[in-house]
């Protein structure tokens, strides 16, 4: 599907990669998981970008979307594929549905210390609730943004759940 991933991915040692995606990989390494990060010369700034540069199905890519709930910044990190249900997140956060609000892109980089299209799914400013999308374990290997618009990493769901702590959830919208 999509682009071939030998011709649209840099071959990037650690020592060459950007300074955010370097961030993360230390993060990770902190944590016992070792990221092989993957530098794109296109964009994986969108789900269905990251797809085609991969070579993967969109539903393996991990959205990181952050909302906030009563002022608490929350990340559900959802299945490329789905729409996020705002009323299941509401469900799994004791809150009715009015309480959950998208958040803006400033409050995304204050929380995660990441900008929009390059959020991943650790290693943020902040600690953060988080839910994962059940749906992630149907792959052996999902793909997240690595801290920029360009770099990614293939990870497990179980190292996704292990290193982020997260709640999993039927995340989809009916």
């Amino acid at each position: 599907m999509g682009n071939n991933p030998e011709t649209s991915m840099s071959a990037v040692d650690s020592a060459d990669l950007h300074p955010t995606a370097q961030k993360l990989a230390e993060f990770a390494h902190g944590h016992g998981l070792e990221l092989a990060i993957k530098q794109f010369t296109v964009s994986t700034r969108t789900a269905q970008d990251a797809a085609d540069a991969i070579g993967c199905e969109l539903a393996q890519i991990v959205k990181s979307l952050v909302f906030v709930v009563n002022g608490e910044p929350i990340m559900a990190l959802v299945s490329g594929t789905n729409q996020l249900g705002q009323k299941k997140l509401a469900g799994l956060c004791e809150v009715g549905k009015k309480k959950v609000k998208r958040a803006s892109a400033d409050m995304v980089r204050e929380a995660t210390g990441f900008a929009i299209g390059g959020v991943p799914p650790f290693g943020h400013a902040q600690p953060l609730r988080l839910f994962i999308d059940q749906d992630f374990w149907q792959y052996d290997l999902i793909w997240a943004a690595a801290g920029t618009p360009n770099t990614v990493f293939p990870i497990t769901p179980d190292d996704l759940k292990r290193i982020t702590q997260g709640v999993v959830a039927d995340l989809r919208a009916v």
